[in-house]
């Protein structure tokens, strides 16, 4: 398509991060994880080695020293096979981003360049059987013993890429039971801490990401092990939600273009009644539309991703390129799943994945409908 609204240096990037998916990566992996629930370790070392983990690190830590619009493309690129592996590289880097804006000094020692190289992963824990979209109502309680130490005891859900191999946890939880908000903070808790339990679920989608449930009781977590200040783990999780929805728009747009991409090709190729299945109107106009929602879809998301990087408030125009890009997604691999038929039902076809993973999409990070909560506060008078 038509990508004038980038600049040369900004086409070239995303191209670059497209050929690596297709050269370095390849849609025949992803689906081999997704089938076997097997974390991409091998494709997430190749990234680590191109240096794109520290995209949006300063360069004085070691990064590259990209703004949110670098990540953004990127996240579009890592995205067109599917947001699950998308999920593996995105998750570990936006939560790692919390380092650099509110760690300590030792903590962006022991923590920054090990993630850059791919020696270490993030994720974060946000969600509980009883706080999901309402996260201050967090109970998993943090208090200190007469050493100092943190000790935790709760249970957290929805926690994703949480069981890959060294991988560190930012987790919401909560210092002080008197105060909603003032008394949550964030903890980094590498997840094999003693006493700590956490299972990959069987879900419908994130197969090779994984999300996971989290179980503590009584786990003891080192007291410099606090992100930012006691109290302060409101603020973070809303600036890190930010930047999370911004770059999953994005990678749901990447993997909505392949559904249309692809069921264009098969409408092409695909012969019935004598000529191909594109012949007939109904379904060009199917597509016609989905490839209009998609460009659309894009363009929310480079905006939000240009007020981001600008450090202009985007709240709102955040979550309408969140909104709108999950529910791109979903209405693209649902037409493909029509598209393509009976044979969309077979793994090989990849479009049952990308329809699996829609439904998530409009789910994980915020639900749509707090998406639109968010939207219309943004409207009153």
């Amino acid at each position: 398509m038509d990508r004038n609204f980038l600049d040369e240096g900004q086409a070239l990037w995303l191209e670059t991060v497209n050929r690596f998916m297709d050269d370095e990566v390849t849609v025949e992996y992803i689906r081999k994880c997704d089938m076997n629930r097997d974390y991409p370790y091998e494709a997430y070392d190749k990234i680590a080695r191109q240096g794109w983990l520290g995209l949006l690190f300063k360069e004085e830590d070691g990064g590259a020293g990209g703004d949110i619009f670098d990540y953004t493309l990127m996240a579009e690129g890592l995205g067109k096979y599917g947001f699950d592996f998308a999920a593996a590289i995105l998750v570990p880097t936006f939560t790692a981003m919390n380092i650099q804006k509110y760690g300590s000094e030792e903590q962006k020692a022991q923590y920054i360049k090990p993630f850059i190289d791919g020696k270490i992963r993030f994720s974060v824990s946000i969600s509980e059987p009883g706080a999901g979209s309402d996260a201050s109502n967090t109970a998993t309680r943090a208090r200190r013993d007469e050493n100092g130490d943190w000790i935790v005891t709760g249970s957290k859900l929805w926690c994703s890429g949480a069981a890959a191999n060294n991988t560190v946890i930012a987790m919401l939880v909560r210092t002080d039971a008197d105060d909603k908000h003032g008394g949550l903070s964030i903890l980094l808790i590498p997840n094999d801490t003693p006493g700590m339990v956490i299972n990959k679920l069987p879900t419908l989608s994130r197969h090779a990401t994984g999300t996971t449930e989290i179980f503590l009781d009584e786990v003891k977590v080192p007291g410099d092990a606090i992100l930012g200040k006691e109290g302060q783990g409101w603020e973070i999780i809303l600036a890190h939600l930010e930047l999370e929805r911004c770059s999953v728009a994005c990678a749901y747009v990447g993997n909505a273009q392949t559904a249309v991409d692809k069921a264009v090709q098969y409408a092409h190729e695909r012969i019935q009644f004598g000529r191909p299945i594109w012949d007939f109107q109904v379904l060009r106009h199917m597509l016609a539309e989905r490839q209009t929602e998609v460009d659309a879809a894009r363009l929310l998301c480079y905006r939000a991703a240009r007020m981001a990087a600008a450090k202009i408030p985007c709240s709102r125009e955040v979550s309408m390129a969140k909104l709108y890009g999950s529910e791109t997604l979903k209405q693209c691999a649902l037409t493909g799943m029509q598209v393509l038929g009976g044979h969309a039902n077979l793994p090989e076809a990849d479009m049952e994945r990308y329809l699996r993973e829609s439904v998530q999409s409009t789910i994980g990070g915020g639900t749509s409908q707090i998406q639109k909560t968010i939207i219309s506060k943004s409207m009153r008078l």
